[in-house]
């Protein structure tokens, strides 16, 4: 877990955890920053030094199974509720009473459960490339060769990946997952076979950025990220009559292949998630795509830095 604030800043390291974190407390508040799917919590690298800057304490954890965190005893017996607990266990730790929580990917969906669920312990919701939404079943009208599909099949993914290295892999899937097209693959395709080596990374994207992520995934390995999320996220329990008590910010590019999922852009648009949450905001990036956060790190910033001055902790 690593941990920012404006103030000087005192950085250990936990040797028997193989965590980074620093001591000291945020003026402002807490701000929780929540990964996806190939990410890793150098993915808030841009944010975390923004809000520290701007006085709030800047918290961004790997996920149980990810990166520098300890690899749960049976990955394969995961529940999509360890990671609700996980989040109110981080929170203790750290002694936090609330938090804003600015997420990403399946991250925002327990962003939003958690916001459900513990409306006491969360200041507000920031969450980037999905929407809030308790029926995820649309996505079953999608052809078999949907990465979601193709992950979630025990093996699959381990064949796929284990025919290269670490680096590789998380290359091709920010090189796949940047782009405005859903990652779907023929029936004589795996979806590693969707981008060679002559595909150059993002421009946003430094092969600096890519050792530090294919480091951390060295550590961790991906068989706990693929259990978490894509052979666990359909045991997600809707929440009936979900009313957030708290305000959600929802940052969309328009160039996100999530945009493209059937029901996507209609919730975003017809006022679904607005009778879930009185207090919504929803805003577009033309260019954006799945990684805003690092595509367009300022913007991002400017945007977040304004919703947590429009949403003041009290005191």
């Amino acid at each position: 877990m690593t941990i920012e604030d404006g103030s000087s800043c005192r950085m250990s390291t936990d040797r028997k955890n193989n965590n980074v974190t620093a001591k000291y407390d945020g003026e402002l508040g807490t701000v929780v920053f929540l990964h996806g799917f190939p990410e890793i919590w150098y993915s808030w690298r841009h944010q975390m030094l923004a809000v520290a800057a701007a006085g709030y304490r800047a918290v961004a954890p790997d996920w149980r199974g990810y990166g520098l965190s300890d690899q749960p005893p049976e990955p394969e017996a995961a529940e999509y509720d360890d990671l609700i607990e996980d989040l109110l266990a981080i929170l203790d730790a750290l002694a936090v009473p609330k938090a804003f929580l600015v997420a990403k990917d399946f991250g925002a969906l327990v962003a939003y459960d958690f916001a459900l669920c513990h409306p006491n312990r969360t200041c507000g919701v920031m969450g980037l490339g999905i929407p809030f939404g308790n029926d995820a079943s649309s996505i079953n009208t999608l052809p078999e060769g949907l990465y979601i599909f193709r992950w979630a099949q025990p093996g699959r993914a381990e064949a796929d990946f284990g025919r290269y290295n670490i680096k590789r892999v998380v290359r091709t899937i920010y090189i796949l997952f940047s782009k405005s097209e859903i990652p779907m693959a023929k029936e004589d395709q795996e979806i590693m076979d969707l981008a060679d080596l002559s595909t150059p990374l993002p421009e946003w994207f430094t092969e600096e950025d890519l050792d530090v992520y294919s480091s951390l995934y060295e550590k961790s390995g991906f068989r706990y990220p693929l259990q978490m999320p894509y052979r666990s996220l359909h045991k997600r329990k809707p929440i009936g009559d979900a009313k957030f008590q708290v305000p959600v910010f929802v940052v969309m590019g328009e160039k996100d292949y999530v945009y493209k999922f059937p029901g996507v852009e209609s919730a975003m648009k017809d006022g679904t998630m607005e009778r879930h949450a009185p207090d919504m905001k929803i805003t577009y990036i033309p260019e954006g795509s799945h990684f805003v956060q690092e595509q367009f790190p300022d913007y991002v910033n400017e945007l977040l830095l304004a919703f947590l001055k429009d949403h003041p902790v009290d005191k």
